[in-house]
């Protein structure tokens, strides 16, 4: 147990810097990490993506909390963004995590590997929307928020890939719009999490320590030390070339990506 641990806590502590620097919250990463421990802890290969979309959003919990807090210190969080989206994430998120437990894992490895190849593109390319227009009202809001809650619940992430480019497209600039993302990514992980634990509370075959989708090992040794790393990411985010960095990081999740396509097919 203690090297699982060791294992997890690996995992957490990539998972905070990147949650940090570019406003990810860390799924794209946990994700893929989480099904290959998985695999080598003999759990059922039905299970695996179900628990690591889980346990990716459970933790991402403590993951935003460290990094928007961290990012409200520097004044770079819209609070009135995230109230007026925050109703659409909760309902979306939730539906999201429903829609995923009637799916197959290979399907929604599938998912998650076109997922995983739209932001390595979206990186590599480094393609910003043109600002074009103002925050929608409530009811844009709203809907908005169900969109990126369900897709953020269908592939494990705080939901930055979706939501910072959102915000950019409406005339918030990089820094709050990664800021004001990583506090949206708290109800996408709260909701994103009670759905999974819903969902998955009488499935058979469960690894022991699990609370429905939710494997608590990985949850414990991810969220101890990502919460330590996150302000070190929002730090970095203020003083590296960002653009760079990503670049690079679209690379790895080209690997990643093309890895798990040969898995699932």
């Amino acid at each position: 147990m203690l090297t699982t641990l060791l294992i997890y806590g690996l995992v957490g502590a990539i998972v905070g810097i990147l949650a940090g620097l570019f406003g990810i919250g860390g799924g794209l990463v946990i994700v893929p990490m989480l099904i290959y421990a998985f695999s080598l802890q003999n759990i059922p290969h039905e299970l695996t993506m179900h628990l690591a979309l889980g346990t990716s959003l459970a933790s991402i919990i403590f993951t935003s909390i460290s990094s928007f807090l961290a990012h409200h210190k520097r004044g770079a969080v819209h609070w009135d963004i995230v109230k007026k989206i925050v109703i659409g994430i909760l309902t979306g998120t939730f539906l999201g995590s429903c829609i995923a437990s009637l799916m197959s894992t290979n399907f929604l490895k599938i998912f998650f590997v076109i997922f995983l190849y739209f932001v390595a593109t979206q990186l590599l390319l480094n393609k910003k929307p043109k600002p074009g227009r103002e925050i929608p009202g409530n009811l844009g809001m709203f809907a908005t928020g169900n969109i990126i809650g369900v897709f953020s619940s269908l592939v494990g992430i705080g939901g930055g890939t979706l939501s910072v480019p959102f915000m950019l497209w409406c005339n918030i600039n990089a820094h709050h719009a990664i800021g004001t993302s990583a506090a949206i990514g708290l109800p996408i992980a709260l909701a994103g999490a009670i759905g999974y634990i819903f969902n998955g509370w009488n499935v058979a075959n469960l690894p022991a320590y699990s609370l429905g989708y939710v494997y608590l090992p990985a949850l414990f040794g991810i969220a101890a030390v990502s919460i330590l790393t996150a302000p070190l990411g929002v730090r970095l985010a203020h003083s590296l070339p960002v653009d760079k960095l990503k670049r690079i990081f679209s690379l790895l999740l080209y690997v990643v990506a093309t890895k798990m396509l040969v898995s699932a097919l």
